[in-house]
Formats: structure tokens, C-alpha cells, sequence
């Protein structure tokens, strides 16, 4: 995947390769280069980030050359690039070799991208001579290549391998990294595998045993990751763990309460856009930052004490959940669910909040002390960061689509008889989750059965 490298490098460097036309512009640090003109490349001399854009680099495929002369090494070595950029080429895997080559002699060259680049090819077998490269982040996103499975010999790659520490891989249609890879990966701190084709079983062939030992951040957003359980036995060895996305996988239901143990070093979860309807799910012990919006729940009970931070916007909650069970929560997003009212008294008794998010809901206006108390809220500073505009009431007919600051509170008169059978549908609904998960039970069961 690195074919671009050769052509970029010594367009870049106009090292012998044909004049065309175009040219270079340089912003601040960023300098960028069309294909078809690398004469005018002096001007990306003091930038530390070059960019390649546009073009088929087929027609430089015959240029292999790979030796290069003292001259040319001492002018790589001058360059201030740290970050090398390839956007919407065609790349022949021929000149990967020279590639490189080149990049080995520029030393402050830490990041490669390859943004919407297709790699052609070459041969069946990819033969890659070992280089002293001091690449730590390589990143690929949209980008169209050969399966390396059975062409590359990684031998000839591990000691460049081993000290990689970014990997980012995404909506490339990937299935899988083999196993032979992931396990040279050593010192992999970051991996993000967001929009490709992951499954389960995949997933496991890609994570096998002793694979990703230094991984702390790993990002699966939008696989087609379906069960929950799998998921975590699969990623239960990564000791080092610390911040999890699987969100926009489509979970299927599973059984509650499994006995499946996320890694106890994870502290950022992100299960937004996974269709949970309940979370009934083992969560990682110890997390401080947990993601559940976008989702189908309509009851929650969570018991984190260390939690920090809880998503739970676009949901179907009708109240908020219980304080006793989260008593270190500072961020707090309830925003677009089904809240009538807000508690107000229960929620200040959350010593540590710092940012409550509960614009968008449907609420009860009928009431002037319902009012009152939200507008108390956002008296504390910052703790309402979407008060007044998103704050909306839903009900009675007359003040139907007021902003609740705007609303006549002179005029209200409470009724309670509304409020009252809003309570009661939730307590219904709570109830009614109890009970079905007590029948569940073989003892329960037998016993309604007799009754």
C-alpha cells in the first residue's frame, strides 16, 4: 500500500522523472502539489505536511531505480516533512520497493496518509527489502487494494512493524487483518477499523491470541458486528484497553446479564446506534465515560459509581434514572426522550454535575411549579447548556410549542390529574418489565402456571 511513496517522493524531489505541467501552493505549513507539475516543489521547502493530489501514477510505473546517489540522500535528510499525504491517486504496486527506500532516508517523516487511493496489482508475490523507516502513524481511509494475505513477507517489514503505533483503516471494505499481522503489531497504541465489513467471526480471526498486546484505543464504528457477547469475549484479553467504539453495529438481543468480563482498564464505552432496546449487557466495571444514545431504551438502571459522563440522548426514557446508583456523574446528556418534567430536587442531589442536556422532550407545561424548577436549573451556571431553545412544551393544547421561559406562569393552574396519569403510565411500565422478568424465572413460572 505504500506504492505512491516512490512516485511522490521523487515528483516531489523532481529526481528524474518527466516535467509536466501544474503546480504547488503552500499554506502555512501544509504545502500541496497537483501530479502534474512538481517544478515549482521548492516552495513546499520550509513545510513540515506535503500532499499529492489527482493523477494515475502508472505512467511513472517504469521507474525503479532504488540506489540513490550522496546528493539526493543529503536533500532528503535536509527536509523539515514530518507528514506525507496521497489523495485520490491510481498507485501500481511496482514501486513499492523505491518507495520506500526514499522514505527511510527522510528522518522526521512520522505520518503517512493514503486518502481515496486505489493501488494496482503488480505481481503476485510483493517482494519488500527491509528499511530503517521511522513511520509511527500510517492512516488509509476510502482506499482500494489487493488482499497482502499470501504476497507480502512481513519478516521483511516486523522491525518497522513492531514500532507502529497509530493504525487507521477506514471504510475500505476490509474483512480482517490476518493474524500474522496483528500479532507483530506490538507496540499498536491506536487502531481504527471505523466503516469497513468486520463480523464476528472475523473479528476473532483479526484479534487471535497474543495480537494488539499495547492497544489502548481501538474503534469498530460501523461493522457489521452483531452479537454483544462474542464481541466482548473476543476483546477480553486486551489488558490495556481504555477507550472502546462499537458504535452503529446492530446488536442483536441477547441473554441478560451475561458473565462475559470486559477488560477492568476500559474507561471510554461507546454503544451509541446499536439498537438496544434494554441494558441488561455486562458493562465494563470501572468505565467513566459510557455512550448510549441514539438507541431504543426506555428503562434504564445502571449502578457505575465511577461514572463521569452519561449519553443517553435520542432515547425512549420517560424519567430519569435512579441518583443513589451514580453518584459521581458530572455530564449528563437526556435530550430528545420522552420526559414530561424534570426532578429537579433528586437531580441537584448530584453534588458533582456539571452539565445536564434535557432540551427536546415533551413537557407537561400545566404546572407552574413543574416550571419554576427547571427554570431554577438553569439559574446554576452552565448546568442547562441547551436552556432556553430546545426547552419546548408539548402540552396543554394552549401552550403547545411554547419555549418554557415563555410561557404565563400568572395564568397556570396545576393539573394534577395529567400529571398524575403520566406518573402512573411510567410506574405501569416499570412494573410490567418487573413482573415479565420474574416469570422468566423457572421458579416464578411454575408458580403462575399453578395459579
Amino acid at each position: 500500500m505504500y506504492a505512491a511513496l516512490t512516485f511522490v517522493s521523487f515528483l516531489l524531489l523532481g529526481l528524474n522523472f518527466p516535467k509536466a505541467k501544474g503546480m504547488c501552493y503552500l499554506t502555512e505549513q501544509h504545502c500541496v502539489c497537483s501530479l502534474s507539475d512538481m517544478r515549482t516543489f521548492f516552495t513546499c521547502l520550509p513545510a513540515t505536511t506535503y500532499e499529492l493530489r489527482g493523477g494515475n501514477l502508472s505512467q511513472f510505473a517504469g521507474f525503479s531505480r532504488t540506489e540513490l546517489d550522496a546528493n539526493e540522500i543529503a536533500f532528503l535528510e535536509a527536509l523539515l516533512v514530518s507528514k506525507l499525504i496521497f489523495t485520490d491517486l491510481i498507485v501500481p504496486e511496482v514501486s513499492l520497493p523505491v518507495a520506500l527506500k526514499v522514505v527511510s532516508y527522510t528522518p522526521l517523516v512520522s505520518e503517512l496518509e493514503f486518502v481515496n487511493c486505489t493501488f494496482l496489482k503488480s505481481a503476485d508475490q510483493l517482494g519488500i527489502d527491509g528499511y530503517d523507516l521511522k513511520v509511527s502513524s500510517l492512516r488509509f481511509h476510502k482506499v482500494t487494494a489487493a488482499p497482502l494475505d499470501d504476497r507480502l513477507d512481513i519478516s521483511s517489514l516486523q522491525n518497522w512493524l513492531e514500532i507502529l503505533e497509530n493504525l487507521t483503516v477506514t471504510e475500505s471494505q476490509v474483512t480482517s487483518i490476518p493474524c500474522k499481522i496483528s500479532t507483530v503489531l506490538r507496540a499498536l497504541h491506536l487502531l481504527d477499523l471505523s466503516g469497513n465489513h468486520f463480523q464476528d467471526q472475523t473479528l476473532e480471526t483479526s484479534f487471535c491470541k497474543g495480537a494488539f498486546s499495547q492497544l489502548q484505543v481501538l474503534k469498530l464504528h460501523g461493522n457489521n458486528l452483531r452479537s454483544y457477547e462474542t464481541v466482548c469475549q473476543i476483546l477480553a484479553h486486551l489488558n490495556r484497553l481504555t477507550h472502546l467504539d462499537l458504535s452503529q453495529n446492530d446488536f442483536l438481543p441477547g441473554p441478560p446479564f451475561s458473565s462475559c468480563s470486559w477488560p477492568q482498564s476500559l474507561r471510554v464505552f461507546n454503544l451509541s446506534s446499536t439498537g438496544l432496546e434494554h441494558m441488561d449487557r455486562a458493562l465494563p466495571p470501572n468505565i467513566e465515560v459510557l455512550d448510549l444514545s441514539a438507541n431504543r431504551i426506555f428503562i434504564l438502571d445502571l449502578s457505575i459509581p465511577g461514572l463521569k459522563e452519561l449519553y443517553l440522548s435520542n432515547n425512549r426514557l420517560s424519567t430519569i434514572l435512579s441518583i443513589k446508583n451514580l453518584p459521581g456523574l458530572e455530564v449528563l446528556s437526556i435530550d430528545q426522550n420522552q420526559l414530561s418534567q424534570l426532578p429537579t430536587k433528586d437531580l441537584l442531589h448530584w453534588k458533582h454535575l456539571k452539565s445536564l442536556r434535557a432540551g427536546l422532550n415533551p413537557y407537561n407545561c400545566s404546572c407552574k411549579q413543574t416550571i419554576r424548577e427547571i427554570q431554577g436549573l438553569a439559574t446554576h451556571k452552565a448546568l442547562l447548556p441547551d436552556w432556553p431553545h430546545d426547552y419546548i412544551c408539548r402540552s396543554p393544547p394552549d401552550y403547545q410549542d411554547y419555549l418554557l421561559d415563555e410561557v404565563p406562569l400568572s395564568l397556570l393552574q396545576c393539573n394534577k390529574a395529567a400529571v398524575v396519569r403520566q406518573g402512573s403510565i411510567v410506574c405501569l411500565l416499570m412494573c410490567l418489565h418487573l413482573v415479565l422478568g420474574l416469570v422468566s424465572l423457572p421458579a416464578y413460572r411454575s408458580l403462575f402456571i399453578v395459579l
